[in-house]
């Protein structure tokens, strides 16, 4: 199909962890065993829009959808979300699979100190991280088949609000009976499997370190910035100064040029950490709380059908009925660790990929600014030897 081959579509997939940049990587011979071999669905967001009513300020995204996939009536569409739109598509996710692993969002509110809201670094870093989650929702085996996916990749505005009002279905009234049974359970889960407390212990200490490491990060940043603050106005400083001192200043000059330069890949580098490694460490952070949350709700699965064995033990009648609905939770917790299980090992993959990369990222990244400035001094020094040397020539002729 035509609307599949724009080459436009490059950063539809930017964000796709199953899709390697270095043919070398680990990843590009990893093959999910239930991922389709080609990519029939592509999402873009971007063309941010901000919108001013009387009762508040929201700010809008373009949702561009090109597919080749039978059950859509049309190979391409385009419609306008906001956030709170992203936010409900993830609550019904979390509904209808409760033990996947569905990709974390954006805060609502930033951090005090980092950017304004509706600012224009806000608004593209929001619009970046919008633009993963879709793509990683269309790249997962199962969630990319979810109905409510496919309404809010092709409703109108009009007819997502009307579904919005529809009340919660079966699987949310199935998710609020787990919840209130889970609520009576007092103590952990008795016979939970080992994997899943492995899970459990894996999971405590990577939230741990990543939310370390994200603090450690968003320090980094903090003292570049105001070491590229402090060097801005030092570069200057020599400019005024050679004005006064005829005899160094071309030096001065020269000394203030390398200053410039040095700027100037202080600042790429800061771009690159605000880019790539700060937004990619902050995601994990957010998919350790979902990943907490994952397993609590296998755990909540498993209560119900604890208490239900329990309540049969205990009970003289009836027990055939118990012993039905035993059965149907037994297959629900079973198709529930299935899920978890193969959402792990994806998981893992994918987490394993971005942080290689990130951190790879980073170390490229410090290697050119550090060879940059290193030869934009050590060319100056060789100039100004040059230059001294001439000098001195020039002054033992007769």
């Amino acid at each position: 199909m035509s609307c599949l081959q724009d080459t436009s579509l490059a950063e539809a997939n930017s964000f796709s962890p199953s899709m390697p940049i270095s043919p070398s990587s680990m990843i590009n011979q990893y093959k999910f065993e239930d991922e389709p071999e080609l990519k029939d669905l592509f999402v873009t967001v971007d063309d941010p829009e901000s919108h001013i009513t009387a009762i508040e300020t929201f700010i809008t995204y373009r949702v561009v959808t090109k597919t080749s996939r039978g059950e859509f009536d049309s190979c391409e569409y385009e419609v306008r979300r906001r956030y709170q739109d992203f936010l409900w598509l993830k609550s019904k996710l979390e509904e209808a699979h409760p033990t996947l692993i569905i990709p974390p969002l954006p805060e609502k509110f930033v951090m005090k100190g980092m950017v304004e809201r509706f600012s224009d670094e806000f608004i593209e870093t929001r619009r970046k991280a919008l633009h993963k989650f879709l793509n990683r929702i269309a790249d997962h085996p199962t969630l990319t088949f979810n109905e409510d996916f496919k309404i809010f990749l092709t409703a109108q505005a009009w007819e997502l609000s009307s579904h919005k009002k529809q009340g919660p279905g079966l699987l949310s009234r199935m998710g609020q009976t787990v919840r209130a049974v889970a609520s009576s359970v007092r103590g952990g889960v008795k016979n939970r499997p080992e994997m899943f407390a492995e899970m459990n212990e894996y999971m405590e200490t990577f939230s741990h370190k990543i939310n370390i490491l994200d603090k450690i990060a968003h320090r980094i940043y903090k003292e570049e910035r105001e070491y590229f603050n402090e060097m801005k106005e030092y570069g200057p400083i020599h400019t005024l100064w050679s004005a006064s001192e005829e005899d160094i200043a071309d030096s001065l000059k020269g000394v203030a040029s390398c200053i410039d330069k040095c700027c100037k890949a202080t600042e790429k580098r800061m771009a690159g950490l605000s880019e790539n490694l700060l937004p990619i460490i902050h995601e994990y952070v957010l998919y350790s709380e979902i990943l907490m949350g994952v397993l609590k709700r296998r755990d909540q699965i498993q209560s119900e059908l604890d208490s239900k064995v329990d309540a049969l033990a205990n009970k003289k009648t009836d027990k055939d009925l118990f012993s039905e609905e035993i059965g149907k939770l037994e297959d629900k917790v079973e198709c529930a660790n299935n899920a978890l299980k193969a959402d792990w090992d994806r998981w893992k993959q994918n987490m394993q990929y971005d942080m290689r990369s990130a951190f790879t990222n980073v170390a490229d990244n410090n290697l050119r600014y550090y060879e940059e400035c290193l030869a934009t001094w050590e060319s100056f020094l060789a100039s100004q030897t040059v230059d001294h040397h001439g000098e001195e020539d020039s002054e033992d002729r007769p």
